[in-house]
């Protein structure tokens, strides 16, 4: 029987969350936490000299975020397994971690309840997205994607800025910008520019 400890590496920039993982993984005797990072650099670096059996990673960090990290550490090993901790459900940023190579997405609210069955299940070569990251990409999986312009005329918005601020900005007519609003609107279901921020912003498509 194998009884080697499940090595863990937790990469958050809150100190409260990292030591949370730690405490939690103290109470089970097939893991432990080998290293902590705070953002996507250090993690990189923490990758390279533990190689964990489990890396879980939060997504908004500074520095570097969550998603280049994954893609960086599974550049380097493809056989990393991580799980990304997160408090945002949004499909599209979901979709942009698994698509990275993260085999696992977690939110920060099933912790207590769902943490240690995540890695146990990474570990063994399973996958792991809780049930309402799942059920949003799900949701989703036909959708039209916004087009790189829509997603940056939608970040100016969402910064408030009018159309014709935008139309200078991005070097467009304002009927332009426009059309591009109506098709934004088309495609995330929506009437109007805050609810389109709004809808965007949590599904990862933009950030606030």
């Amino acid at each position: 029987m194998n009884d080697r400890k499940i090595r863990v590496l937790v990469v958050d920039d809150h100190a409260v969350l990292r030591d949370g993982v730690a405490a939690a993984l103290g109470n089970h005797e097939d893991m432990i936490m080998v290293g902590e990072a705070r953002n996507g650099k250090e993690a990189i670096e923490c990758f390279q000299a533990l190689r964990p059996d489990v890396t879980l990673m939060d997504l908004q960090m500074p520095v570097m975020n969550g998603v280049e990290a994954i893609a960086a550490i599974r550049r380097d090993d493809p056989d990393a397994r991580i799980i990304v901790l997160t408090t945002y459900t949004g499909d599209v940023q979901a979709v942009r971690a698994l698509k990275a190579g993260a085999v696992g997405y977690l939110l920060k609210s099933g912790l207590r309840t769902e943490l240690i069955d995540a890695i146990r299940n990474v570990h063994r070569g399973q996958r792991h997205v809780h049930r309402d990251v799942a059920n949003e990409i799900a949701m989703h999986v036909v959708d039209e994607a916004l087009t790189e312009r829509e997603v940056a005329i939608l970040q100016l918005v969402a910064s408030g800025q009018a159309n014709k601020q935008v139309a200078s900005m991005l070097g467009l007519s304002e009927e332009t910008v426009k059309g591009h609003l109506k098709n934004i609107f088309s495609k995330l279901d929506v009437t109007d520019r805050t609810h389109a921020v709004t809808v965007a912003a949590r599904r990862g498509i933009i950030e606030l």
